[in-house]
């Protein structure tokens, strides 16, 4: 396995995963447990942030505590099934900054097609977190993070809740820098690039659409 990509073993998101994929899980309970596991994954995926000391005052006296440094995060969905991650991490970080960038995939060529992007001003100050549910081919994630590229962040890492190894394959080619962070690897992609088992199309099931 790449060094930059980290799969997630803990038993509360392997538990709730395993709801996720079933088939008869509701789409009220399945935007439950996407939020859920993001909150999960965001706790983790964020143990690495630069911290810078400050001074404060308790009721008890002034001392030295730690705050995240600099313009701190920004997170960016890849709509729309990304949307479905975003609220868990602005409830962890809630002076993070939102963008977002519109893609879908070509039924017949299985490529990303590039249809909205709106990053905040300042993303060029902040490590940004592009979050999407699943890596399956990688196109959108790959497009995602060269479009965020362009704007210079201090870092960008992908957080997803499965991949396919084609998938990881794909993205760690084309941003060898990228830290990916995943909650499962599964098998393969199938003939018209799902992942299996997965969970079937997560946009869909995020907002009953199917």
């Amino acid at each position: 396995m790449n060094e930059n990509v980290t799969i997630f073993t803990h038993p509360l998101i392997q538990h709730k995963l395993s709801i996720l994929r079933d088939k008869n899980t509701s789409s009220k309970d399945f935007r439950a447990l996407v939020h859920e596991i993001a909150m999960l994954m965001c706790y983790e995926a964020t143990r690495d942030l630069p911290l810078e000391e400050v001074e404060i005052e308790t009721p008890i006296c002034k001392t030295t505590a730690k705050h995240i440094s600099g313009k701190k995060l920004a997170v960016v969905p890849i709509l729309r099934a990304g949307l479905g991650m975003v609220d868990a991490i602005s409830e962890l970080i809630p002076s993070v900054r939102i963008g977002h960038i519109g893609l879908y995939r070509d039924e017949e060529t299985l490529k990303p097609v590039e249809y909205y992007c709106k990053l905040p001003k300042d993303i060029s100050e902040r490590d940004v977190i592009v979050v999407d549910p699943m890596l399956a081919t990688g196109g959108s994630a790959i497009d995602a993070v060269s479009q965020i590229k362009l704007r210079n962040p201090r870092s960008i890492r992908f957080m997803g809740i499965i991949a396919a190894p084609e998938g990881i394959e794909a993205f760690t080619k084309a941003h060898p820098d990228v830290k990916i962070y995943c909650a499962a690897l599964d098998e393969k992609l199938n003939e018209v690039g799902y992942i299996v088992p997965g969970l079937g199309d997560a946009g869909d099931r995020i907002f009953g659409t199917k």
